[in-house]
């Protein structure tokens, strides 16, 4: 016969294993945040930005903005996305700040994006030092602007904005709250999937109703063991009160 479980017995077991789903819990979450506080490297992000224009050596100043050209220059900043990160250009970044890393390292480093049909563009830099963070950024967008003219045959590259530290920089990673967060819904997962994994394995019969269930055989009566220590007063309150309860232990059940 098929089994079925009801949402009382799963409260039920749920219950019985509460404790053991805290422990879990907390204990999830406090490895979390000492793995997050004292194992992991913070890490800071400096961002630069540069706007890519209408061409400053073929036109003069307060000419009317050529529309298609506009276009051009949106279209070309695919291009440009790809040059920024070019050996050509963070070797001379490596160079420049006098970085211990290579140009594929270095790469690794930035990220270069801009949103949709925007000639801005934004180049950020990652390190767990904010003030170099801040220096790879502003020094490759700076080593772009002076080298683009000789690889485009184009001057339409201008900065925006420089990256800078604030006083009090703060790191983009770790995320100490969706680390811990993460940790204790993995921590009440894993001790709900526990609990009843053992409630699962737990084949001890404890009620009249496991009596029934596995041996497939009716209940005659039950019978109490009364031992030196329950001989005091109240005792047989005491065991109607387990009566209630369906608590049987130190009882032996008689069966047919």
């Amino acid at each position: 016969m098929e089994e079925t479980i009801s949402l009382k017995e799963i409260f039920e077991v749920l219950k019985k294993r509460l404790l053991l789903i805290i422990i879990l819990t907390v204990s999830a979450a406090a490895i979390s945040a000492g793995y997050t506080f004292f194992l992991i490297t913070p890490t800071y992000q400096a961002s630069s930005q540069f706007i890519v224009s209408q061409n400053s050596q073929q036109q003069p100043e307060m000419q009317n903005v050529d529309i298609n050209e506009i276009r051009s220059n949106i279209e070309i900043i695919n291009t440009y996305n790809v040059i920024i990160k070019s050996n050509r250009i963070l070797d001379q970044v490596v160079e420049e700040l006098d970085l211990a890393i290579s140009s594929a390292a270095l790469s690794s480093k930035i990220n270069v994006a801009n949103a949709e049909n925007s000639q801005v563009v934004t180049v950020t830099a990652t390190d767990i030092d904010p003030g170099v963070a801040a220096d790879i950024a502003n020094t490759t967008v700076q080593v772009f602007q002076a080298d683009i003219p000789d690889l485009m045959n184009v001057n339409n590259v201008n900065i925006l904005s420089e990256a800078d530290v604030s006083e009090n920089p703060q790191p983009v990673s770790p995320n100490p709250v969706l680390n811990i967060a993460i940790a204790m819904v993995l921590g009440v997962m894993v001790g709900v999937g526990l609990a009843f994994l053992l409630e699962y394995l737990d084949n001890t019969i404890k009620t009249e109703k496991d009596v029934e269930d596995k041996l497939d055989l009716p209940i005659l009566g039950v019978i109490f063991h009364i031992g030196e220590d329950d001989l005091v007063s109240g005792h047989f309150n005491k065991v109607a009160n387990r009566r209630e309860r369906g608590d049987f232990s130190g009882q032996t059940k008689k069966t047919s």
